[in-house]
């Protein structure tokens, strides 16, 4: 089998997942991968998250191969050269610091995910990320592979309602149409499952928002449990036709004081979305993997959501 050429499309610009926030805990150096370069991110001792470029401007070595932190300071593996939250070298071991900086990009920690902002040509944010749910509410679990497909057309798949019965035997019926709200857009659904036959009274509403081709937010109450779950589809770009998928869930009460996430149940129900979600995105990357990209689509009656949606996505891209 033959696939098509996905790097037609570039990066398209926005804020995009680089971790959890548990997982950068003071003191930790991660390396990530972004838009074909790698990230490293750290946190210092008072919780501020940093994200810079991966090379010491001293002899090249890499922040995320060895990398400590000191206090506010990233140090360098290779000759323990200490670089400020500003990204200047304010130390070395054995005298005058020289002249260096490290750049970095700029980060926003949200709903317990940490997000950096990517634009091709450098710009900084023209938009701001979201709090995609209450405050409080934080991801329990994750899960994440990596698609052979640009950034682009994962959450394109959220817009495509045909293949919902097709591939995950899903009954849908849409309640609110896309709408486009500058940098996001939303929609409602209310959705069941379409087998077993005795199921298919379960319907649940679902509330569907994306900021940007990075961060899709689901949101479902289920009344009769006192419960709202959550789950996020995270896209990353981390080379040319080649995305990460995150997928992350909480759970929180309706009318709760408690922390979301902190109950048994609430735990339980965020793991098993979680399970439920990821088997469902397994059947697509079986798809994505070996899908091109179609820049002209002959969409039919009923497509359109995904024309919207491509009218939408354009914004993140330079002018043709």
């Amino acid at each position: 089998m033959t696939k098509g050429d996905n790097r037609e499309l570039p990066y398209p610009s926005g804020w995009f997942f680089l971790a959890l926030s548990r997982e950068l805990s003071p003191g930790r150096v991660l390396t990530r991968r972004l838009a074909g370069e790698d990230v490293v991110l750290y946190r210092t001792d008072d919780g501020t998250p940093y994200a810079v470029h991966p090379y010491c401007p001293h002899l090249g070595a890499h922040f995320g191969a060895g990398g400590t932190v000191e206090g506010r300071n990233l140090v360098c593996p290779f000759h323990h050269f200490a670089f400020g939250p500003d990204g200047i070298c304010v130390g070395t071991p054995d005298g005058r610091p020289p002249r260096a900086r490290v750049e970095h990009h700029t980060i926003r920690e949200r709903n317990g995910m940490v997000f950096g902002w990517y634009a091709p040509d450098g710009t900084a944010p023209t938009w701001e990320a979201p709090e995609t749910a209450p405050p409080g509410v934080a991801p329990v679990g994750q899960w994440s592979v990596e698609v052979h497909a640009p950034a682009q057309e994962l959450p394109e798949n959220a817009c495509d309602y045909r293949h919902l019965p097709v591939v995950h035997h899903v009954t849908l019926r849409e309640l609110d149409p896309p709408k486009a709200e500058g940098p996001y857009l939303r929609y409602r659904l209310r959705l069941g499952p379409a087998r077993p036959a005795a199921l298919r009274r379960f319907q649940v509403d679902h509330s569907f928002l994306m900021a940007g081709p990075g961060c899709l937010r689901v949101e479902a109450a289920l009344p009769r449990l006192g419960l709202v779950t959550y789950l996020w589809a995270l896209h990353t770009p981390t080379a040319p036709g080649h995305t990460l998928l995150t997928i992350a869930s909480a759970c929180s009460g309706i009318r709760s004081s408690r922390p979301a996430g902190t109950s048994p149940l609430h735990h339980a129900v965020a793991r098993g979305l979680l399970l439920s979600a990821s088997r469902k995105a397994l059947q697509d990357v079986t798809i994505w993997n070996a899908k091109r990209y179609e820049p002209r689509p002959r969409l039919a009656p009923g497509d359109e959501a995904i024309g919207l949606y491509r009218h939408w996505v354009r914004q993140f891209y330079p002018p043709p």
